[in-house]
């Protein structure tokens, strides 16, 4: 009973804290950008009408680093033995990851003020993400994904490195309209966080939902704050960087299976990877087109699902509602069907009938 206390405490106070870390934060950031003109300017592909604040994400990674260390320098000093909650590899796990993050931070907050170039930003996803696998968790298993459970390093690493820039990217690239990026995030969020709580993983549960604490007051202020009023701020690239790399950070954790168990299925790793399924395949097809079309796959276009569905004529809470809708389905979907089919089958239904709603979503504009 004490155990499960002290999990619970554990737990919820650092979501606690992140949550009012960004009650403090997100107005204080909204005057420093009033007071100097620091706004997202509207264009042909945005859709707001006026000047926006972009800097939301700046509060993302100081508030869910204080909560982390917070909590467990309160334990320790409580006595309260934490080597269950947080073992020496989570430690090495950590240090890594913060270490990532601040170079996202640091790259995010240059492109959110002055601009950075594409590649640039790419090549420190590459070295961020390579970090992510230098303690030794990287994916060695497929999970029996065509046909393929355990491979080598030589495969794993690198493939590894691949999800975590495509997982990072994807949140960057789905932040298009008021709360789709910060609502798309927290369902994973609250999704891994209980698949981590289930699998004893308390420390990668406490991060995240330090990172959802921190996400709850900003979507609000996304998705109802009043622009006008300059109560409305967008999360930047700083923001939706940060996050993207915790959620593929998450992912990989709950993907990788100890040595022995290669040659099995790995149910979590099914659902971690549903969580993001609608901004990956988002990010497929709109690649996709653009290769297509013989245009740069990493500039900006209006051809993700939230650009289609306001061609529909919906008004944007509708598109997020919609999308939102889609991602819970694709979870409740994949989370019914692990046990019953193969990965190769299940992957295979994901994407028939996530082209049949594109061609659905087309003739409506057509």
């Amino acid at each position: 009973m004490r155990t499960i206390i002290e999990t619970g405490l554990f737990l919820s106070g650092g979501f606690l804290i992140s949550i009012l870390q960004g009650l403090i934060l997100i107005p204080n950031i909204l005057l420093i950008s009033y007071k100097k003109r620091l706004f997202d300017q509207p264009d042909a592909r945005k859709v707001h009408s006026i000047p926006v604040p972009r800097l939301g994400g700046i509060s993302f990674f100081p508030a869910i680093l204080v909560s982390l260390c917070l909590i467990i320098g309160l334990f320790h000093c409580a006595g309260i033995p934490i080597a269950r909650l947080l073992s020496e590899r989570n430690l090495l796990d950590l240090l890594f990851l913060i270490g990532g993050c601040m170079l996202l931070y640091l790259i995010g907050v240059a492109d959110d003020l002055v601009g950075v170039g594409y590649r640039y930003k790419f090549m420190v996803q590459i070295f961020t993400a390579i970090l992510l696998v230098l303690p030794g968790v990287w994916i060695n298993s497929l999970g029996g994904l065509f046909g393929i459970y355990m491979i080598p390093a030589w495969i794993g690493l690198p493939l590894t490195v691949l999800i975590v820039v495509y997982i990072t990217n994807a949140i960057n690239l789905i932040d298009g309209i008021d709360g789709l990026a910060s609502g798309l995030s927290s369902v994973a969020l609250t999704v891994l966080a209980l698949l981590c709580l289930a699998r004893g993983a308390y420390f990668y549960a406490l991060l995240a939902l330090a990172t959802l604490g921190i996400l709850i007051p900003f979507w609000f202020y996304n998705v109802f704050g009043n622009a006008q009023r300059g109560h409305k701020l967008f999360m930047g690239d700083t923001g939706s960087l940060t996050i993207g790399y915790i959620l593929s950070f998450l992912v990989i954790q709950l993907s990788a299976v100890s040595h022995g168990e290669e040659t099995r299925s790995n149910p979590d790793m099914v659902i971690a990877f549903s969580t993001l399924l609608v901004p990956l395949l988002d990010v497929f097809r709109v690649v996709v087109h653009r290769l297509r079309k013989g245009c740069n796959p990493f500039l900006p276009d209006n051809n993700h699902i939230h650009h289609k569905l306001l061609h529909t004529g919906m008004r944007v809470r509708m598109v997020l509602v919609t999308i939102l809708l889609v991602s819970f389905f694709f979870i409740g979907l994949n989370f019914l069907l692990a046990s019953v089919l193969d990965l190769t089958c299940l992957l295979a239904l994901d994407m028939m009938l996530w082209i049949l709603m594109h061609l659905f979503i087309n003739k409506i504009n057509s």
